[in-house]
């Protein structure tokens, strides 16, 4: 177990780069959300952080020579052991800004994959991280080798033993990542046929998205009463969790926790985790859970609505989703106000409380009305022997009505167009619409 003597002495600089008038958010922001990043990992110890400007980027060292002298000095007095710088460095960068500072440098795409991989727990989180962990690795190796540096010799040899290394250990990478990748392959197959069972299931699935730390794992738990992993942290949670849930409606719903999203999240993390964050292309609703305590809510909306299109995700369902104004209990009375009224004017909003339990039961009652809109009515005539079929549908959809007529069955059911097709494509009837 980590104590604080062994945690990592560690300095987070956000540079200031020359387009950050144009970014959504300021550079304050950001420094709070790395060092928060920092911080996920339980073995640094933030003794330091700054957002430094950077009026003209270095290709060799990001920062000016000055800028240099003074982030070495506050390295030295503070004895710091690792620097995050975030941001994306070049291998080069990286390399240099270790020589001249003296110590451990990672950038932002470099920090959150040490989170993930220290959070991964599941078999194929472990391989999900592991292919975007080495994916990274193999641009860098330059970095790795600098003790078997590139010569040029005479008699015919071009190039020295250090290419030769880095040669050997890219191809020791390659060969992992295709072991990996066919490993991956067998869990997005298992995936798709539990996606393939759920289908046949008659319930439909209500997926939770929302930055992360918005309060989605809380949520799940009070909604599903389940003990997932919440905590006041970014990343607390990465595998998806499912849970079967009763409505107030008397149906059923299946509601799936996924990893939370963050901005400039690495290009790695998405390839890799795409199938565990295409759960949100299967699902029937999207409740987007968003944290309105912090004052960079909307760009953090933003980022989420931009993951889930990357995705594939249609707009349509985007604007069907349900937007969940969470953490009301740490609102004053004005901001509470304010949140509030924006709920009120929208027909798919609404205010909760995660951690005190604020409008869940609303909450649940709008998920099912929303998902029981989706519903359109329908007639089946039936052979009053087909008991399967009959049970199916009282499974499955809402019956209004029967009606014994001519020996057949005659059943009025409130039916979405997916069970409408399972239900055909299952028993061979065909539903008419009302």
């Amino acid at each position: 177990m980590n104590t604080e003597e062994a945690a990592t002495r560690t300095f987070v600089i956000h540079p200031i780069l020359p387009d950050w008038k144009q970014a959504s958010r300021s550079p304050e922001a950001r420094l709070e959300e790395a060092v928060g990043l920092a911080e996920a990992l339980i073995d640094l110890d933030i003794v330091a952080s700054a957002a430094e400007l950077v009026r003209q980027p270095r290709p060799a060292t990001l920062f000016g020579t000055g800028k240099l002298d003074d982030l070495k000095e506050i390295v030295r007095e503070s004895e710091v052991e690792l620097v995050i710088i975030d941001g994306t460095l070049t291998p080069v960068q990286q390399r240099n800004l270790e020589k001249a500072l003296s110590a451990k440098v990672l950038d932002r795409t470099g920090l959150i994959l040490e989170i993930f991989g220290e959070r991964a727990g599941t078999a194929e989180g472990v391989l999900q991280v592991e292919h975007a962990h080495l994916s990274y690795q193999k641009s860098r190796l330059v970095r790795s080798w600098t003790h078997l540096e590139r010569q040029r010799g005479g008699l015919g040899f071009v190039g020295g033993p250090g290419e030769t290394q880095i040669e050997a250990d890219r191809r020791m990478i390659d060969e992992r990542l295709v072991r990996i990748e066919r490993k991956l392959e067998k869990v997005v197959r298992t995936r798709t046929l539990h996606r393939k069972k759920r289908k046949k299931a008659p319930l439909p699935i209500v997926a939770l998205v929302g930055y992360t730390n918005a309060g989605k794992s809380t949520l799940f738990n009070r909604i599903t009463g389940s003990d997932v992993m919440a905590k006041d942290m970014l990343f607390a949670t990465l595998d998806p969790t499912m849970r079967s849930v009763d409505m107030p409606n008397g149906r059923q719903a299946i509601f799936s926790d996924t990893v939370g999203f963050i901005s400039d999240l690495p290009t790695q993390l998405i390839a890799a985790f795409r199938a565990t964050l295409e759960e949100v292309l299967e699902a029937d609703l999207i409740v987007h859970v968003r944290d309105v305590v912090n004052e960079e809510t909307e760009a953090q909306a933003a980022d989420v609505v931009s993951v889930l299109r990357e995705l594939g995700v249609p707009d349509a369902m985007l604007d069907g989703a349900i937007e969940v104004y969470n953490k009301m209990d740490l609102l004053d009375d004005d901001a509470r106000q304010a949140w509030e009224n924006e709920a009120a004017r929208r027909d798919n909003a609404l205010c909760v409380s995660a951690y005190s339990g604020q409008g869940i039961d609303t909450l649940l009652t709008l998920i099912g009305d929303t998902l029981a809109a989706a519903e359109t009515l329908a007639r089946i005539d039936l052979p009053a022997s087909d008991g399967a079929a009959m049970a199916w549908l009282y499974d499955v959809a809402d019956v209004r009505d029967t009606a014994m007529e001519d020996g057949a069955m005659s059943i009025t059911v409130s039916i979405s167009e997916a069970d409408s097709q399972r239900f055909t494509k299952r028993f061979g009837y065909e539903l008419h619409d009302v």
